[in-house]
């Protein structure tokens, strides 16, 4: 009877002790969940590029008065190859991003006015030609950025070396080399292809300041003083390398 009486006592103890007890011990909840990682874009980059351009000339007379020496303006254009190299550095906060990009490319880009006064366009008969054999820019970038894609805007100065040839059939060849300087503004898009390999299409647009070639009073190959105003419009493909800047894990 005792050994009941006992029991009993002892099992009631026990269950008055058991919500203090549980109350002391650890509660577990499920650990959250781990989104997928984020690119970061920020990180200093090195890169080459290539592509194609279209370059659109004007060469003006404002000095003559008289046949044949009437006023003209000629419109040309050129094409050509483009390949060069770039180093940069972006910032991002969020999905804005900002950065600051330097290059430098040969260029192929050339072409003249000679089919235009073959077809007696214009009132010359000298041919002028253009051709863009190297230059550089630096500039700023801003852009927003969608985990591993970025779309950007760019812009500053920019900097060619063109050679500029006018040829008479009479009077001979002159040639010469204008250090153009100018601005340039574009825009692109870019994937992180891997977290250190970017690839890149990107459209630049380039204004230079209009170059004239003086005269006493005529140019050495006997032509009246002109001036030269030069765009060229370029688009290419690219692929940077990023060091650091590893992904972000978001929770």
């Amino acid at each position: 009877m005792k050994r009941i009486l006992l029991t009993t006592v002892s099992l009631g103890v026990l269950g008055l002790l058991s919500p203090a007890f549980g109350a002391d011990l650890p509660t577990y909840s499920k650990a959250p969940s781990i989104a997928a990682p984020v690119y970061d874009w920020t990180g200093v980059y090195v890169g080459v590029f290539g592509g194609g351009g279209y370059g659109n000339h004007n060469v003006n007379d404002a000095l003559g008065t008289n046949t044949p020496f009437a006023d003209y303006t000629a419109n040309y254009s050129s094409t050509g190859g483009v390949a060069g190299g770039e180093v940069g550095y972006n910032w991002q906060s969020g999905s804005y991003l900002v950065g600051v990009e330097g290059d430098l490319f040969w260029s192929g880009i050339r072409g003249n006015d000679s089919s235009a006064i073959a077809a007696g366009a214009f009132p010359i008969t000298s041919v002028d030609q253009d051709n863009l054999r190297w230059g550089g820019t630096l500039r700023v970038r801003t852009g927003f950025t969608i985990d591993r894609w970025l779309m950007f805007f760019t812009g500053g100065y920019a900097y060619g070396n063109i050679i500029h040839t006018n040829t008479d059939p009479v009077f001979g060849v002159d040639k010469f080399t204008v250090q153009a300087n100018g601005l340039t503004g574009g825009a692109g898009f870019a994937y992180a292809i891997t977290n250190n390999v970017i690839g890149k299409f990107e459209y630049r647009y380039y204004n230079f300041n209009g170059y004239n070639r003086p005269g006493n009073p005529l140019t050495p190959n006997g032509q009246l003083p002109y001036t030269t105003e030069t765009t060229y419009s370029v688009v290419t493909i690219g692929l940077d390398f990023k060091f650091g800047g590893p992904v972000v894990a978001k929770y």
